[in-house]
């Protein structure tokens, strides 16, 4: 929802009437908060390995077209844009079929099924990362929009209290949260000279509220709604690297990087190493990580003021701080090309 969210604010900035279509996830909540109306269908996505989850999803998509083509033509748009996703799939397919100009978004490092079924029926593909392959008129690489970074690092900090010269190390992992980022992490950090800002999710912190108690210096969060001043407040990011990794370009900030072992076609440790051949991260496998490695990396990292400062910059030199208005713009374009 990031990058979708910050297109539909290019597009609205524009003089553009935005609407969205999706499922029953984080969209049911962010899109309205954000302003947007939302018209809900019911998909799911393609279950890998149940086959009966596979068949329901199969049945659903087939009846989530019909929806879809029902909300298209009641708000009878002039483009639509698909933000990736299994919920793209129906609504893609609704558009090509209506003769309405498709855009694709793809956040990753690959294509998804979705947008590979769609590409040879979209305007513009537009790509986070350059993709072996697609390389041909179609696909543009855009960088994966994010929202504005936040560029008040001092207010950042005043508001979780940091003080002049004090570190801060922070540690995310999704809304769900990453178990073996959780547990290393709080097992590494008891004893620390740094402060901790740790957002857990809500899968693990209520074990780990438990844990940490009221350890000094140790800020865990289960959720941080202001996510963009923790990148702006802290010094060093250890997280997964999902979409999550142009944020923390656009706020020009260093990372450990551990990739979630079963994400599709291993594209999260693509996206790490991105990072990592740019010189703004170092990438730990799961499978390698626990407290000693872990404290062993932020230590080095941190006892290396140099380093630590060439990475800032080679994150902040990844950014793609235009990709919004960029996508915006191609969205724009195909909606002129249908009037």
């Amino acid at each position: 929802m990031v990058p979708a969210l910050a297109v539909a604010d290019a597009l609205r900035a524009e003089g553009a009437r935005v609407a969205f279509v999706g499922g029953q996830r984080a969209e049911a909540e962010l899109v309205p908060a954000a302003g947007y109306e939302l018209h809900p269908i019911r998909v799911e996505g393609l279950s890998r390995t149940n086959p009966l989850k596979a068949a329901r999803a199969v049945v659903r998509a087939g009846g989530a077209v019909g929806a879809a083509r029902r909300v298209l033509r009641a708000f009878g748009p002039d483009a639509v844009m698909g933000g990736g996703g299994y919920v793209a799939g129906p609504v893609g397919l609704a558009a090509a079929t209506a003769r309405i100009p498709l855009v694709l978004t793809e956040a990753d490092s690959h294509l998804g099924i979705a947008n590979r079924l769609l590409a040879r029926a979209a305007r513009r593909v537009c790509l986070a990362f350059p993709i072996e392959g697609r390389e041909d008129g179609r696909y543009l690489v855009t960088g994966r929009p994010v929202g504005p970074p936040v560029t008040d690092r001092a207010a950042a900090r005043s508001r979780f209290a940091l003080g002049d010269g004090e570190t801060c190390v922070l540690v995310f992992g999704g809304s769900l949260g990453a178990r073996s980022i959780n547990e290393a992490a709080e097992q590494a950090f008891r004893d620390v000279g740094f402060r901790v800002l740790h957002a857990a999710g809500v899968r693990d912190f209520a074990t780990l509220r438990e844990r940490v108690g009221g350890r000094p210096g140790y800020d865990l969060h289960e959720y941080l709604e202001r996510f963009g001043e923790a990148l702006a407040a802290c010094d060093l990011c250890v997280a997964r690297a999902g979409g999550s990794i142009f944020e923390i370009a656009a706020h020009g900030r260093p990372a450990i990087l551990v990739p979630y072992p079963h994400a599709t076609a291993d594209h999260q440790t693509a996206n790490a190493r991105w990072m990592e051949r740019a010189g703004a991260a170092v990438v730990v496998p799961d499978s390698e990580l626990d407290a000693t490695r872990l404290r062993a990396e932020v230590d080095g990292l941190l006892g290396d003021p140099p380093r630590l400062e060439a990475m800032a910059r080679a994150s902040a030199a990844l950014a793609r701080p235009d990709a919004a208005a960029v996508i915006a713009r191609e969205v724009l374009d195909a909606a002129g090309s249908a009037r």
